[in-house]
C-alpha cells in the first residue's frame, strides 16, 4: 500500500504529556503551550482532562485552561472525559471533542478501574449519547493494544473487540494505543490490518510510546497500512504510571522530522515545534526527550554563535 500523502498529527502534550507531572504546572504555562501549538499548525490539540482532582491533581485546572486559550478557527480542542460529570465539565468548557478510553487487556482493566472491559465501555453509553446530542465529536482510545504490563501479550482479537464496541458507541475516531511502548512493527501491522476490517481506516489513529525505542518504526509500519492520524507529545512529554520504565509518547519533533523526510504533508511548522519543545522543557524542568528537537536546537544555536 502506498504511503499517505498527508497525515494529521494530534498533539497530546498538554493533557497526556503533562498529566503525570508531580510538580503542578502553572495554568498560564498550559495555556501558553496550547496557544503556541495551535499557532504552529496543529489541527487537533488534546488540551485538558475533566477527571477528579483527587486522582489527577495536575489536571485540576481544566476549566481555567479551556477558558484561557485563544481558540483558532478549524482547530479541535479535545478533553478527556471519564464519566457524565466529566462530560458536564467538557460541555461547560465548550470542548470540541471528548476522549473516552478502554483497555484491550482484561488484566489492565481490572487493575486500573476494577471492572471488565465490557463493563468499562458500557459505562460510557450515557456519556456518548449525551455528547452526540450536544454535537460533540467523540474519540475512543484503546489502551494496551500492543501489550500489557500485567498480562503481557494482548490478543489481536481483543483489540478488534474493543474497536467494535467503541464503534457501536458512535466514536468518530478510534486510537490504537501502545500504552507501555512494547509494540514492534510486525505486531503494529497485524493489529492495524485487523482493525481496518471493522472500522474505517481513515478514522483510525496510532498512539505510540517510545519505551523500547520502537515508536517511529511502529509509525512507519502503520503508514504502510494506510493510517493517516498519529498522536505525539512535544518534547516527548509523558509516561504511563502503570508500567515501570515507560517513557512518554513519541516526541512530536521526531514524528515531524520523519514525515518531512518521507515527503508527507502535516501542515505543521517543525521549527516552531522545536522552539515549543524547548519552552515546555525549560518550564517544567524536564530534559527534552526529542532527539530531532535537541539536534535541531543545537544546530540553530551553533549557527548563531559567531566565529572569532
Amino acid at each position: 500500500m502506498a504511503l499517505p500523502q498527508s497525515v494529521k498529527i494530534v498533539e497530546v502534550g498538554p493533557r497526556d504529556g503533562l498529566q503525570n507531572e508531580k510538580e503542578f504546572v502553572p495554568t498560564r504555562i498550559k495555556i501558553d503551550l496550547i496557544d503556541r501549538l495551535s499557532a504552529a499548525g496543529f489541527r487537533n490539540v488534546e488540551s485538558a482532562s475533566f477527571v477528579s482532582p483527587k486522582w489527577v491533581p495536575q489536571m485540576a485546572d481544566g476549566a481555567d485552561v479551556m477558558a484561557g486559550i485563544a481558540r483558532r478557527p478549524g482547530t479541535i480542542y479535545s478533553v478527556l472525559t471519564p464519566n457524565l460529570r466529566g462530560l458536564e465539565g467538557a460541555l461547560a468548557a465548550q470542548a470540541d471533542e471528548i476522549v473516552i478510553f478502554g483497555a484491550a487487556s482484561e488484566a489492565f482493566s481490572q487493575k486500573n478501574i476494577n471492572c471488565s472491559i465490557a463493563e468499562s465501555i458500557a459505562r460510557f453509553e450515557p456519556v456518548t449519547q449525551t455528547a452526540k446530542a450536544a454535537g460533540l465529536r467523540i474519540r475512543g482510545s484503546v489502551s494496551c493494544s500492543l501489550g500489557c504490563p500485567y498480562q503481557g501479550e494482548v490478543p489481536v482479537a481483543s483489540v478488534v473487540d474493543v474497536v467494535e464496541r467503541f464503534a457501536a458507541l458512535g466514536c468518530d475516531e478510534i486510537d490504537i494505543a501502545d500504552t507501555i511502548g512494547v509494540g514492534t512493527p510486525k505486531r503494529t501491522r497485524e493489529v492495524f490490518e485487523a482493525v481496518t476490517k471493522v472500522f474505517p481506516r481513515e478514522r483510525l489513529s496510532g498512539h505510540f510510546h517510545d519505551t523500547y525505542g520502537q515508536a517511529l518504526a511502529n509509525i512507519y509500519a502503520a503508514l504502510n497500512e494506510g493510517i493517516e492520524i498519529y498522536h505525539a507529545s512535544v518534547a516527548g512529554l509523558g509516561g504511563c504510571p502503570y508500567a515501570k520504565g515507560a517513557t512518554g509518547n513519541v516526541a512530536t519533533e521526531d514524528v515531524l522530522y520523519l514525515m518531512n523526510g518521507l515527503g508527507i504533508e502535516t501542515g505543521i511548522d517543525l521549527a516552531q515545534v522545536v522552539a515549543i519543545g524547548d519552552f515546555i522543557s525549560t518550564a517544567t524542568g524536564k530534559a527534552n526527550a526529542s532527539r530531532a528537537g535537541k539536534a535541531l536546537l543545537a544546530k540553530a544555536r551553533s549557527e548563531q554563535t559567531p566565529c572569532v
